[in-house]
């Protein structure tokens, strides 16, 4: 059996990749690895379904033992990818999309030079502003914490095989699938 395909989609906060992320993965029966994090769950999110949702003991104990393919710090809160949610849906020849911030990106790039980087953007900063605010999930200091790390985030965008930038919902979508096909049509 063919190993599985690791696509890795990045970019700043309100650029659109949650969104697009969940639409591609359900037309296209493609696992989204499910993220590890300390920051409190949003309204609707669900451990296990969106994040799992740990407290920051429980994170750096998982450091500390090596589960994590990939973390960082990001707006104050750790997020990971754990190993064992990568590794095993690989092996069975699934295609997988990591939807991770840039630096977690590059870390999973190192130990998978064969993973496909996609870097998500807004067309504009503006856009990005309207979008985080759109959201009315965070306070003014958070969107100004985030917006602030998106500059910083924007620089990484080089470092990416590809860039979509989320004019719409629809055409971000199709991108993504595109992108997708493509690879696995190469690895046929």
């Amino acid at each position: 059996m063919s190993k599985g395909q690791l696509f890795i989609v990045s970019g700043p906060s309100g650029a659109g990749k949650s969104t697009i992320c969940r639409l591609v993965r359900k037309m296209l029966g493609i696992n989204l690895a499910t993220s590890a994090t300390t920051r409190t769950p949003r309204t609707g999110e669900e451990h296990g379904r969106d994040y799992y949702f740990l407290t920051k003991e429980d994170f750096l104990n998982k450091i500390d033992q090596g589960e994590f393919l990939e973390f960082a710090t990001v707006h104050g809160n750790y997020y990971g990818t754990l190993k064992s949610e990568v590794e095993a849906r690989l092996s069975k020849g699934e295609n997988v999309i990591l939807e991770i911030d840039v630096q977690g990106g590059l870390q999973v790039k190192a130990v998978y030079p064969e993973a496909n980087l996609i870097f998500f953007k807004t067309p504009t900063k503006e856009d990005l502003e309207n979008r985080l605010r759109g959201r009315k999930t965070d306070s003014e200091e958070t969107i100004q914490l985030r917006l602030k790390n998106s500059l910083k985030e924007l620089e990484f965008e080089k470092d990416y095989d590809t860039t979509i930038i989320n004019y719409t919902v629809e055409r971000s979508c199709e991108e993504l699938i595109n992108i997708i096909k493509n690879k696995n049509q190469e690895e046929k």
